[in-house]
């Protein structure tokens, strides 16, 4: 991200806020004031990454974490806990695990903890009006886009897999609606092109926990202002299934390389391998390099796309629509991963190799 990037930023949030059309202040100015009482409420690592921020931010009082009910997960399917109540016990925090706020009793129950802040963060649940209602100075979600650009569940992975050059971290005022809210800090942040979603998702909570202290002492002190999202330019960000990592080779080798980094760590990128007399064969991929032209390669150049032509580098290459895609590891389903040409002796029978081997599908 370049220095015209943070100016364009700074300009618009946090310091330039007041100069943005239809900003207004949350809150009116206090007098010097206790810590504020934050209930939490978040699920996974990302918000457990936020939660420790809050932890360690001397101006609250982490009252109550809210996370989901421990699940079965894993290959054995044993019950775990979610990564935000083992960091809350291991700090003192209460935890609470409701399956769902529809009653009243699970309402009412948030009610008597009198929160001055609800901090929410990758929960999960949804909260209805009679939740957000109860907090002093409102509810706060940390959304890891630059908001409007990106609602929905997913925002870290579709950045990555949409190309996208830059992300960031917004803090918005809670609606009932999907990331709607007004924002009340916003920052962004530069995607490399070898980051994966996983990196960005480290990176991104580390900013989010930063920000949000940042957003909560304007809130309590009541220079905090907001501003309404442009409905127009919002964009939604799917929650990812299985088969969202499934590798089109009909794509650009620059898509495709945007594809599997943003579906990596999960659900990971794979294809289907179709070899000539044998059964198909499902493959996991990690991410790798864009190769070459087709183009500049002549005996490429009429391989159709999905093509495995062999090795470039020591790496796997496969054709693309424009360019081949070079990959490191290969992961035949169930078994180890392993580098290309241990993968071509194995599974392809070429250690010396020319021409389409395989195609991919």
């Amino acid at each position: 991200m370049t220095g015209q990037d943070d100016a364009r930023n700074d300009a618009a949030m946090p310091d330039g806020v007041a100069k943005a059309d239809g900003a207004r202040p949350v809150t009116e100015p206090a007098a010097p004031r206790a810590p504020l009482r934050v209930v939490f409420m978040g699920t996974p690592g990302f918000a457990a990454v936020i939660l420790r921020h809050l932890l360690e931010w001397d101006d609250c009082e982490v009252i109550a974490a809210y996370t989901q009910p421990d699940r079965p997960c894993g290959r054995g399917q044993q019950c775990r806990p979610p990564e935000v109540k083992l960091l809350a016990i291991e700090h003192g925090v209460p935890v609470y695990q409701p399956l769902n706020f529809k009653t009243e009793e699970a309402v009412a129950e948030l009610r008597s903890l009198r929160p001055d802040v609800l901090v929410v963060a990758a929960y999960g649940l949804i909260l209805p009006q009679s939740v957000l209602d109860i907090p002093r100075l409102g509810p706060v979600n940390v959304h890891a886009s630059l908001l409007p650009r990106l609602r929905g569940a997913a925002p870290i992975q579709r950045a990555v897999m949409a190309g996208d050059a830059v992300t960031g971290v917004t803090i918005m005022r809670m609606e009932a609606s999907l990331d709607t809210g007004p924002m009340l800090l916003q920052k962004a942040m530069g995607i490399g092109i070898g980051d994966t979603a996983g990196d960005l998702h480290d990176q991104l909570a580390e900013l989010g926990g930063r920000l949000l202290t940042q957003a909560l002492g304007k809130l309590a002190d009541g220079t905090a202002l907001a501003i309404p999202q442009d409905n127009e330019r919002a964009t939604y960000a799917a929650k990812l299934t299985k088969a969202d990592g499934l590798i089109d080779w009909n794509r650009t080798a620059v898509q495709v390389h945007a594809h599997i980094r943003g579906v990596t760590p999960w659900p990971g990128a794979y294809c289907t391998i179709q070899r000539e007399g044998q059964k198909e064969l499902r493959v996991a991929l990690g991410p790798g390099r864009i190769g070459p032209l087709r183009s500049e390669a002549p005996e490429y150049e009429g391989a159709a796309p999905g093509t495995i032509v062999g090795l470039v580098d020591e790496q796997l290459a496969i054709a693309c629509a424009d360019r081949l895609y070079l990959v490191d590891s290969i992961r035949p389903a169930d078994r180890k991963p392993m580098d290309a040409r241990a993968f071509l002796c194995g599974y392809l029978n070429a250690c010396e190799c020319d021409g389409g081997l395989a195609v991919c599908v």
